[in-house]
């Protein structure tokens, strides 16, 4: 259960940075970025009821510092896509979202994965720089890559913080970690703009909502696995909006993509049988 629950995490999390993503090129992306944490706090508290919950405080610290980290995350995603590609903004930010909370559980918490686990985590990481490689374009910048290592701390994290939650706690610091991200993202909003069409704020709501039920997802697959193996198999995210890149957008599939993504796939079948 707990491999399955990550992957549907990663899927989740792939169709709300898709989404948001689009909308952010055509719309203040810090105001994308808050409406969606804003649609995220309803799927959160509409199911925190429904789970055993006996939440203390420091889980909900836990969960806080989290949300933190993905108001963080989120306002540099966005910004990302906002002016560079979907296909190198966003697996680039998940390249330290991955490292960073592997290392952190090894270090700190004690975890020791087997060797074939291994195997996929080291794996992983270079699968997802495989598929960021679109190659120098005439209108290639640094600065979208900035923003997506940047997100990428953000994210780390929102992973590691939240995983720090006692299984008792239920969703509720799933809950206070949506309230915290959008205290965290409404000055970057009030700041940028607020205003976004009606169909846009719906496609925002929609992806923050998404990225709530991956979060959610998320934390189950904590409590029936290694911390490391939720993290690997969670962000593996980014080949979702890669692949959706080429088939709705028309991006093209370079060679190294390729092999990024049978990467990936190879490192889904270790993380998940072992």
């Amino acid at each position: 259960m707990g491999p399955l629950l990550a992957l549907v995490s990663a899927v989740c999390y792939g169709l709300s940075d898709f989404v948001g993503g689009l909308v952010a090129r055509r719309a203040p992306f810090a105001a994308v970025a808050l409406i969606g944490q804003v649609g995220g706090p309803v799927l959160a508290l509409a199911v925190a009821p429904l789970l055993p919950s006996a939440a203390c405080p420091a889980d909900l610290g836990w969960g806080a510092l989290s949300g933190v980290g993905t108001g963080v995350g989120m306002v540099f995603l966005f910004r990302g896509l906002a002016r560079g590609a979907m296909s190198v903004v966003v697996p680039t930010s998940a390249v330290a979202g991955v490292a960073l909370p592997v290392l952190a559980g090894v270090a700190f918490l004690g975890e020791r994965p087997a060797l074939l686990t291994w195997l996929g985590i080291v794996i992983a990481v270079p699968a997802l720089w495989l598929v960021s490689r679109t190659g120098p374009g005439p209108g290639a910048r640094a600065g979208p890559a900035v923003d997506g290592l940047i997100a990428s701390a953000g994210i780390a994290v929102q992973y590691l913080a939240l995983a720090q939650a006692e299984p008792a706690a239920g969703a509720w610091p799933l809950v206070a970690g949506r309230v915290a991200a959008i205290l965290t993202l409404a000055p970057w909003a009030a700041f940028r703009g607020l205003h976004l069409p009606p169909w846009r704020l719906t496609l925002s709501a929609l992806a923050g909502a998404a990225a709530a039920l991956a979060l959610l997802c998320y934390l189950l697959a904590t409590r029936h696995q290694l911390v490391v193996i939720a993290v690997v198999l969670s962000s593996l995210y980014p080949v979702l909006p890669v692949l959706l890149g080429i088939l709705v957008l028309g991006e093209r599939l370079r060679t190294l993509q390729v092999c990024g993504l049978l990467t990936a796939a190879a490192a889904v079948v270790l993380l998940t049988t072992t």
